[in-house]
């Protein structure tokens, strides 16, 4: 059994959202609505609208190189998640301080203007480099705050927030860190959009997680942070336990460059690894939220497993809100995670209608409650990366 791992607090941004409670609120009450956006259009053959995040939500600090936009989304989901738990940059000093973060794109794809500039046969700026290489995102946050942890920037594709968490949590247990940051974000990308969209996996319209007409996904963009804590430290600083990672499973099956095991047997492992890490059966889950992008491939292979192993556990996705935001993907649906634990209440799967004729196990559509202690959060990713993260309710 893995030692369960305290989390003391939690931030989020997204198209749903600045922060964690008004992401939460939009989920369960609201609505949000992705659009097109001119700049990517690539001269596509169709169009999808993306969930992209208000420019006035973006962080405004101002620094030599300037920030990419994944740190811009980065940095106020850090900071609200330190303002949460009252953990001043003082406080941090006198800490051993991890920084964890995934990311899929993140600042690689930063620097597209100067390679262009670059073979029109101009002399580009450096400016655009010099970002990139200070914005690499656990290394950007770690210099920040001037932490003396261990640093790493997780990169497995859409199941990077998932893993960083993972990853974290693994240092906690270990003795290497008092506290560990961990999430992930990502920024919208021209380059993402038109790969994507050449993999003809892209929808016209709002995405449909497991609904029997689903079209593709939509991307969008966005960053969720949880700040991870020893037990010591919860007790001298007396932070609140919100919530708790019990169990931890990934597997890598190898089957394909960017499409599921056809029997899902790489996310079967990682759900069955972090089960067992935790020390629960599957019928201890009391609801999925689940990774759900709206694909053909992805829904109905993730589908199978969800009715192999979870036959009457509700599930939920929340990709009808936040679009597939790629490496922050695992941490925002692990925060969301987190606040239904705690709340009580599970958000419907905005976009699903109707179910696959097979389908024995379905989303939840309306505002449903729950009282249950734990959940399981799973993320698919590119090259057969597959990841779970077990949660259990924090102390009232």
């Amino acid at each position: 059994m893995d030692r369960p791992v305290s989390i003391c607090a939690c931030g989020c941004i997204c198209a749903a959202g600045p922060d964690t409670r008004t992401c939460f609120e939009t989920m369960l009450n609201g609505d949000v609505q992705p659009r097109v956006i001119p700049g990517f259009s690539y001269d596509q053959p169709m169009q999808s609208p993306v969930f992209a995040v208000k420019n006035e939500w973006l962080s405004s600090d101002e620094q030599t190189p300037p920030l990419t936009n994944t740190m811009k989304l980065l940095y106020p989901a850090v900071q609200e998640a330190l303002a949460q738990a009252g953990l001043t940059p003082e406080k941090l000093q006198d800490l051993k301080v991890g920084s964890c973060i995934g990311s899929s794109t993140g600042a690689s794809l930063n620097f597209k203007s100067f390679y262009q500039k670059w073979r029109e046969g101009d002399q580009p700026d450096l400016e655009t480099i010099e970002s990139y290489l200070h914005c690499n995102p656990a290394a950007a946050v770690a210099d920040k705050y001037n932490l003396s942890g261990p640093v790493q920037t997780v990169t497995n594709a859409c199941s990077s927030g998932t893993d960083s968490i993972g990853i974290a949590a693994s240092w906690i247990r270990q003795g290497l860190c008092d506290l560990v940051i961990a999430g992930g974000a990502d920024a919208l990308s021209g380059i993402s959009y038109t790969g994507f969209s050449r993999l003809m996996i892209t929808s016209p319209e709002r995405c449909r997680p497991f609904d029997k007409d689903r079209q593709g996904l939509n991307l969008g963009e966005g960053a969720g942070i949880l700040i991870l804590a020893d037990e010591t430290v919860i007790q001298n600083l007396k932070l609140d336990s919100i919530a708790q990672i019990m169990g931890y499973g990934t597997c890598c099956d190898a089957h394909h460059l960017t499409a599921p095991h056809p029997e899902g047997t790489g996310l079967k492992q990682a759900i069955n690894e972090a089960l067992e890490r935790s020390e629960i059966d599957a019928q201890d889950i009391g609801f999925i939220n689940v990774h759900g992008t709206g694909t053909e491939n992805n829904d109905r292979i993730e589908g199978q497993v969800i009715n192999e192993l979870f036959p009457s556990t509700p599930f939920t996705g929340i990709k009808g809100f936040t679009g597939h935001t790629l490496g922050a993907a695992g941490a925002i649906e692990a925060v969301m995670t987190i606040m239904s634990l705690r709340e009580g209440v599970l958000m419907p799967t905005r976009g699903f209608r109707n179910a696959e004729p097979e389908a024995t196990a379905v989303p939840i559509t309306s505002r449903t409650e729950t009282a249950t202690s734990y959940a399981l959060s799973d993320s698919l990713a590119f090259g057969g990366n597959n990841s779970a993260l077990v949660f259990k309710k924090g102390a009232e």
